[in-house]
Formats: structure tokens, sequence, C-alpha cells
């Protein structure tokens, strides 16, 4: 027999409790809503019931309407797979109901949940809850009702911050601005909420429809003047999110001609948004995130995650602190070793500034930071390292210094401590291959700045152990990473992918294309930055030290030239020291470098690409395809060895880790919806005219070929990623 999604039982006062049931979040499923349909219909017919209150189970309201619909109309193209319940059920069946609702509210309340608590008469929460409409996030716009609803009950400015923001609030500051009516314990939620749902129906409360409010709308002159700047700034922040334009469309509908106009309008609009490249794109992504939790043969065979409680971080510098201030924060407490005392204490001063600059953001307060520097410990030497679960290796790229690390630690370590790496280059059978311990040897890859950036790399060797892989993984969701397993090779998954980012910034540079106008380019396409602030954001030390790695790994396919050590020479070390390719001062945007013309001269005259000194003449559109489509290139690489065991791993691991906008859906995603066939033939021009930088691995042929998108997956190459991990 089927588990019932939502339930229902009567007091003997009169009240109906309808429960939403439908772990772990409760979606709104098409059974959930059927569900509510069915009950609701139910106590309108009985007797013995005067009001109802609705709720969820599991300490879970509802955390919103079940979105794996939109991947099947995103599949089909069929919009009527979308329950078109605005009006039937939201209206109809609960706000213009002949008995009253109270909405009885815990935990997460977003999206459709949120919108189904606001069609009740009254919303009564417990201090926990969680309130928000984050449709905005998906590519679409709130569709049961939220655009008129919200504004009614908490005002439009707060409205569109929340909705256009993605913003969600707790319950105090939801009874501030009217989206609550009272705050009570979880023990006496349901009772508050029944004697309410007895007021309302006994005439004693205001039964009060929130769709017919306007007490809370400003006039229409203010409205408009809202909605105006509204406009204005999403433009300015969001020129490629759509979906706050159409927001803005529906709430101003509802404001001029009225709610029930505005809900038609709604889900008018929804249904065509829901199919443009956007929604596609960043519910894409959306799932591509939850596709990293599940590993074949570690977290399908049964394995329980150890408790790492204690973890040894070896390096203090940019690295090393970073990853040691996202352990503290997250309550993990660390062994922190460097060489000496000096740089010991300006590697607990790095973590301690970290702190800091989270304390001017707001999301950290002084007696937290206090709390959490208490976690943290300075060593000089492994005296402490006995006791540890995990110890992370964060130091320079240097083989011979990683590998004796490696061989000390081994012996000193308790023999359950995994051995990571922070490495994002070097080949962990090469850092692990003079110890004993392959089988607890795991790479721990963070992005820069650590405690900010959200990805995680886990990188695993054939040896390494399912438990080690689990163990890692979990530890990655309790510091608030986002894991991705990548296997073993030069550069990793995205290092390795985006290793000709920069590279084919260079070469059009080299071709005589101004490197600000690559950087507009590329900005305007999405990325946080251009390749060349980025060079300088990163600093020219790293870039320098992985070259001859590189080169060495993909002999004949890299692209190579002086300009960076001419920079350094120079004394050009980046944002680091205020000089590279831009000029950087303190509260001002960076500004060109006009030195750094004479250094690219001399770097175009050594390396020569073409024979002419005239600049080549490139659109808009072909510097964003001599740039990613190398990346593409490499990406097909990166899938065809197994790299990484989904597309989708590259894709989140690209928006994650290397700001690839994710409204484009990830950098495979994104390949897709320009084609195989026509990347190809780009890059055979560009091969006959540049030569091997730009040859199409034989992965994109095949694909090319046979007109199939890069993502298309076998059976044979999932098994081979099964025998890897």
């Amino acid at each position: 027999m089927a588990r019932e999604r939502v339930a229902m039982e009567v007091g003997s006062d009169g009240v109906a409790i309808i429960t939403i049931s439908n772990p772990p979040v409760n979606a709104l499923a098409t059974s959930v809503i059927v569900g509510l349909k069915e009950k609701y219909k139910e106590a309108m017919k009985r007797s013995d019931v005067k009001a109802i209150v609705l709720t969820g189970g599991g300490g879970k309201f509802s955390g919103g309407f079940d979105i794996n619909v939109f991947m099947e109309v995103h599949k089909t193209g069929n919009v009527s797979l979308l329950p078109d319940e605005s009006i039937d059920l939201l209206v109809n069946t609960i706000e213009d109901a002949s008995k009253p609702s109270v909405a009885a509210i815990q935990g997460l309340t977003l999206g459709g949940g949120l919108e189904l608590t606001m069609s009740c008469h009254a919303r009564i929460s417990t201090p926990d809850a969680q309130f928000g409409l984050p449709e905005l996030t998906l590519g679409v716009i709130p569709g049961f009702g939220g655009t008129q609803r919200l504004p009614r009950l908490v005002g439009l400015s707060k409205a569109i911050e929340m909705m256009l923001l993605s913003k969600s609030i707790r319950a105090k500051e939801g009874k501030e601005c009217g989206l609550v009516d009272a705050i009570v314990s979880p023990e006496n939620l349901l009772m508050v909420a029944r004697s309410w749902a007895l007021e309302i129906a006994n005439g004693s409360k205001p039964w009060i429809s929130s769709l017919k409010r306007t007490d809370k709308l400003a006039s229409l002159s203010v409205a408009h003047k809202i909605l105006h700047a509204s406009r204005q700034q999403a433009k300015k922040t969001s020129p490629n999110m759509p979906q706050k334009q159409v927001c803005l469309d529906a709430i101003e509908e509802g404001i001029v001609s009225g709610g029930y106009a505005g809900l038609l309008k709604e889900t008018r609009l929804f249904n065509e948004i829901i199919l443009t490249s956007t929604a596609r794109s960043l519910v894409h992504a959306f799932f591509a995130e939850r596709a990293t939790s599940k590993v074949a043969n570690v977290t399908d065979v049964g394995l329980k995650p150890t408790n790492i409680r204690k973890v040894a971080v070896i390096g203090g510098g940019l690295m090393g602190s970073g990853i040691a201030t996202t352990l503290i924060l997250n309550g993990v407490h660390v062994v922190l070793k460097e060489i000496d005392s000096a740089l010991l204490q300006r590697g607990i001063n790095s973590v301690t500034g970290n702190l800091e600059g989270l304390m001017k953001k707001g999301s950290l307060t002084l007696d937290k930071k206090n709390k959490v520097l208490s976690h943290l410990k300075g060593a000089l030497d492994y005296s402490d390292f006995k006791e540890v679960d995990m110890v992370i290796e964060a130091v320079i790229e240097k083989i011979p210094l990683k590998q004796s690390i490696f061989n000390e630690i081994e012996k000193i370590c308790p023999q359950h401590c995994i051995l990571a790496t922070n490495t994002s280059t070097i080949d962990l059978n090469i850092i692990g291959e003079k110890t004993k311990s392959q089988d607890r040897i795991i790479g721990a890859h963070f992005f820069s700045p650590a405690h900010i950036m959200p990805l995680l790399e886990i990188v695993c060797t054939e040896k390494t152990s399912p438990q080690v892989i689990l163990d890692l993984m979990t530890l990655g969701r309790i510091i608030k990473k986002v894991p991705v397993i990548v296997g073993n090779c030069t550069g990793f998954a995205v290092n390795r992918t985006f290793f000709p980012y920069g590279q084919a910034a260079q070469f059009l540079l080299h071709l005589g294309v101004d490197l600000y106008r690559i950087d507009r380019v590329i900005s305007t396409f999405g990325m946080p930055m251009g390749p060349f602030q980025l060079q300088d954001v990163a600093g020219f030390g790293v870039a320098l030290a992985v070259k001859p790695i590189f080169s060495s790994a993909f002999k004949g396919r890299t692209f190579e030239s002086d300009l960076q050590e001419l920079m350094v020479q120079s004394g050009l070390n980046g944002k680091a020291n205020g000089k590279g390719y831009y000029l950087y001062q303190s509260g001002s945007k960076p500004k060109p470098n006009p030195f750094i013309e004479t250094l690219i001269e001399e770097s175009r005259r050594r390396t020569r690409i073409i024979s002419t000194e005239k600049p080549i003449s490139v659109t808009d559109q072909e510097i964003v395809e001599m740039i990613f489509f190398p990346v593409v290139n490499e990406a097909c690489r990166v899938m065809d060895e197994r790299v990484v065991a989904r597309a989708s791993d590259i894709d989140i691991a690209s928006i994650l880790g290397m700001g690839f906008p994710k409204f484009r859906g990830g950098v495979v995603f994104w390949a897709d919806t320009v084609g195989s066939s026509y990347i190809y033939s780009k890059l055979k021009v560009w091969e006959d005219a540049y030569g091997g930088f730009f040859t199409p691995s034989p992965y994109l042929e095949e694909k090319a070929r046979k007109g199939l998108p890069l993502s298309s997956e076998t059976s044979s190459s999932s098994q081979s990623l099964r025998a890897r991990i």
C-alpha cells in the first residue's frame, strides 16, 4: 500500500490538521497536490470541521515544488506537465474556502511551500522557520501566487528584495514585516494554530485573504518608481538574468490590474520562461550539484563515514591559512604547522584576517570569531600529529618537498589518519610514491580563497580506499563545500580543463588582440573577471611554477610565451604589488597599465606566431570561441579519460571553481548548446592556421562526426570509471 502523502486528523475541537508528509523536505509533488485537494474537499464536506490547520511533517513545512518536473519539461518541451494549481488549489480550494486555514510552520518553508502558507488566512511559526522564494535561482519565477501575495503581506520593496535576490528570512524578521502572525515554541505550535483557526472561524480574529489586501501596497505612482528602480538595478547587476525582469512584470500586473489578474499573468509568464536557455541551464546546474553526492563503489556500498575531529594543516600561506579558516569556522580543530615562528605567526595572522574580513561583511560576530579561533593551534613540529584524523599538506608546488613531508607524516600520524595534499597540478602517485600508505593518500584541492570558494576537488588514485574518499566527502559537506570526485592526472579536472583558458587569452594577445578588449568580452560573457585580470589576482608565482608541469604533460598542445617572465623581471607581480596587466590602488577600480605594452611587443617579437605585424581582425564572438573552445576541447579529453564520473561534474566544477557563468549551465552544457559539430569545425580552421594548440581531441571529433552531444555517455565508459574508483 502506497504511503499517504497528505493526512488529515479531525480533533474534538473541530479543527482538521492536514499534514504534508513527503520526506525529506515535503516537496509539493503531484501526489501531494492531489492529496491536498482531496483532504480539503473532505474537510469542507464534514459538518464536524470548523477550521483547518495546514502543516508539514518531520519538522519541515515544505521545501517547495518538486523540480524534478522541470527536468521533464525541459526534456519534452511539454509545459502541460506543470500543475496548473495557482487558481484551483491556492485560491478556490484554500483562500476562498468557506472554512479558514492557518499554516503551522517550522523548518524549511520555501518556494511553493511559502506560497501555500500565504494562501492561508494566518501563519503561525516556530523561531527557526526559514521563509523564501528562491525560484529565480532556477531561472523561473514564483508560480503559485508568490509574485502577488508576498508584496501584499510584506510590502513591495521587501517582496522585491526577497524574490530578486532569492533572500530567505527567519521567523523574527517575518513577524516584523508582516509575513508571520505569531511566533511560538515547537511544543505549542499546533495548539496555538488550532486556537487561532477557531478564533478566525468564530469571528474573534480577522479573516484575511492575502490576495485581496492592499494596505501594504504603496500608491500607484510610488509603486512605479520602486519597480523602475528595481528594473534598472537588475539590468545593471544581472544583465544575463531575464527572470528578474519577468518577475517584475508579474508583480506590476498585480499592482496595476489586481491580484487575480496578476495570478493569471504570473502563470503565463512562468510557462514561457521555464523553456528559456537560462532556466534550462540553471536547473541543469542545480541537479549537477546534487549528483556529486553519488559516487559508484563509495556511497552505494554501505560504508559509514568516520568522524574527523582534528585536522593538521601543513603550511600557513595563502592556501593553508584559508583551509585552516574554513575548518575552524565549521567546528573542526586545526593544528597549523610552519617551519619557523615568523611564518607561523604570519599564518595565524592570515587566519585572523580572514575572520575579520567576514566580520566586516556582517557574517561573523566578535564572540563567534573568538570561539572559532580557540579551535586553532600553531605548531613548529609534528608532536601534535599523533592524534589528528587528517593531514592536509598545503606547501608550494615542489615535488621533492611534498614527497619528504609525506614520508615524515606517514611515520608519525595514526594508522587511520587521512594523508591529503592540496596540490593543484601534481600527480598524487608521484607525491606518495615513496610511502607505504597509498590507500589513504588523497587530494583535497581547495580553490582560493579557500574559506570562500565553494568547490572541493577530491582527487583519488587507483589505490585510494573508498572509506577515505567517503570521509573526505563528508568533511567537505561539514565545512560547506561541494565535493567533486575526480581521477588522478596532471591538473585533475578543473585546472586540467581550464589550463587552455589563460593560454588561449595569451594566444589572442600575441595575435595582436587588445588585452583589455579580451577581458571586457569575457566579462560580458559572464565570467567574474577577464583572464588577464584573473592572472593578476592569482599572481604569477603559481603560473610560472606549474608551467613546465603542463608543458611536459601536454606536449604539443600548450601555448607558451615569455610575457609573464618579462613582467616579473620588470617588477610587475600582479595585484600582490599593485602592478600587473592592470594598476591597482586601494578603493578604486583596476586601471590599464600603460607600461605593459612594451613588454607585450617584446613577447610578440620573441613568439612570432604570425609573420605579419598586423593584428588579426576578430569579432567579440570569435574572441569568446577562441578562448573557450580549447577549454571545451580539453574537457572532452577529461571525459574521455574518465577523470570525472559525469559530464555534469565538469559543469558544476567549472561553475564553482572557475566562475563559469551558472546561467550557461557549466562549460560542457554550454558547449552542447553551441553544438559539437560547430566547435569541431572552428577548431579545425584554427588548427590549420595556428597549429597544435587548437587540434580537436578524438572524443570531440567522434561526437561531431556522429552529431552527438558532448555530454552523451556510453555504458563502457561508465564501467571504466568504476574500475578507476
